[in-house]
């Protein structure tokens, strides 16, 4: 066990205690912004591109008509759109109404598509003109947004007047699940707020700044790329999907929009990287999912850019720690626990671990999500009651970490068959049971296998 003196040190870690405005959700926080910064450019997609004004008036249009097609506060709205200035507009809309989306990545199979449909019980799905018939088996209200572009037009621009409660569901995101079947994560309202005005702060975004989106929004991190910009009166730039995998589109982008802020994966800042792209001064370099390889660090370092090396489960809401490095050999510390945040470092029993001893890496605080959607066996293997000091509760994350000396914590391994695979977790029981429900198949063993750092 901890001595006292490391005892001390550990609550002194975990005192992350910061004040933000609790009562609120993002859109609301956001309409003093949009009155601020009306004619400022909010986002931007292409060729389009909408200020805050229009944002907010077009995402009122739409939250109004949504209500009337049967959407209420409490319903989960999936979506399915290309990467767009009107994919954020449905997003926001979805807020407004006091309803939760579920993101649908038209490149999963219809299969898993399905399921996630199913599991959530959506009533209503948005999309547009050639993802209509997405998950085609699935039946449910389908509503294409361009079809109804003049009908949504008519609405007041005005808001709702809904108060939405910051403790309902914002969104459900699925991620892969080790029995074969993929689990859907609740986060509500209040544990976005949190994370958003942790960001502003540490990495740090303001009005003047411009974040370039690059990821899917099946990925979680796509939460900060969209929506801290929003909370700021920043602009967010969206790379389509063609764009967002091509290095050279992706560094044109940089250059067009004088962008001085991204997250990404390793994959995508090595895909940059080799397309000669070379980050400036005090540019920020947020690097998440997956393990931060120590030769990108150095090579992104080298112009002087602030490079953070990111890391959170989806379970507790995006980032739950971070880390600015110094030097490229920063890149096995992932950092401290950002505002409202604890970590402990537990040993099998639950205990404390002292400073420098290996352990699983616990998570607690006001980004612990409301567990698994309709899998309530699940929730209560990973959600555990909180260890001192707390009394919340605290999600076990499956990693080994420890704390050194400094207060940082240090990344050694997962603690189970999770691999992470160009940012996206990935549960290598979920492949192995899908090969054998083949009748050819007897026994499986799925491992990840690299072969070069240009592998995608």
């Amino acid at each position: 066990l901890p001595t006292e003196n490391e005892q001390r040190l550990l609550t002194e870690w975990n005192a992350t205690d910061t004040s933000y405005p609790r009562d609120a959700i993002l859109t609301t926080w956001m309409s003093g912004v949009c009155k601020e910064r009306a004619d400022t450019i909010a986002v931007q997609c292409g060729n389009n591109s909408l200020d805050y004004s229009a944002l907010e008036q077009q995402s009122n249009q739409l939250a109004h008509y949504l209500i009337d097609a049967g959407v209420h506060p409490g319903s989960l709205v999936a979506l399915c759109m290309q990467r767009s200035d009107q994919m954020l507009v449905a997003l926001l809309a979805i807020w407004k109404t006091g309803a939760a989306y579920v993101p649908l990545d038209a490149n999963y199979p219809a299969q898993r598509l399905q399921y996630m449909l199913e599991t959530a019980a959506v009533p209503v799905l948005l999309t547009e003109t050639g993802l209509a018939d997405i998950a085609a088996d699935y039946h449910c209200k389908r509503i294409c947004l361009e079809a109804e572009q003049a009908a949504v037009s008519a609405y007041d621009t005005g808001p709702l007047g809904l108060d939405v409660d910051p403790e309902a569901i914002a969104y459900v995101i699925f991620t892969s699940g080790s029995t074969g079947k993929p689990k859907g994560v609740q986060v509500p309202h209040r544990a976005i707020l949190n994370f958003l005005h942790t960001m502003a702060k540490n990495p740090g975004l303001g009005a003047g700044d411009v974040l370039l989106a690059v990821t899917t929004l099946s990925f979680d991190i796509a939460v900060l790329e969209l929506y801290l910009p929003m909370l700021v009166g920043a602009r967010v730039v969206i790379a389509n999907a063609e764009q967002a995998g091509d290095g050279e589109r992706l560094k044109a982008l940089l250059k067009e929009h004088q962008v001085n802020a991204m997250q990404a994966t390793p994959s995508t800042w090595r895909l940059l990287l080799a397309a000669g792209w070379t980050p400036p001064g005090q540019f920020k370099v947020l690097c998440g999912g997956e393990a931060f390889p120590r030769d990108l660090a150095a090579d992104l370092l080298d112009g002087g850019a602030q490079v953070w090396n990111m890391y959170g489960p989806t379970e507790t809401t995006v980032w739950s720690t971070c880390q600015a490095l110094a030097t490229a050999s920063d890149t096995a510390y992932i950092g401290r626990p950002i505002a409202n945040t604890r970590c402990h470092v537990l040993d099998e029993a639950l205990e404390p671990l002292p400073i420098g001893v290996p352990g699983e890496l616990f998570i607690s605080g006001d980004g612990v999500t409301a567990g698994y959607l309709q899998r309530p066996d699940l929730t209560a293997e990973r959600f555990l009651p909180e260890t001192a000091p707390g009394s919340g509760i605290m999600y076990r994350t499956g990693d080994l970490v420890r704390w050194t000396r400094e207060g940082r914590l240090e990344y050694y391994r997962r603690i189970d068959q999770q691999v992470k695979l160009r940012g996206f977790r990935i549960e290598l029981g979920e492949v192995e049971t899908a090969l054998t429900s083949h009748g050819a198949v007897a026994e499986v063993c799925a491992v990840v296998r690299s072969y070069s750092h240009s592998d995608q």
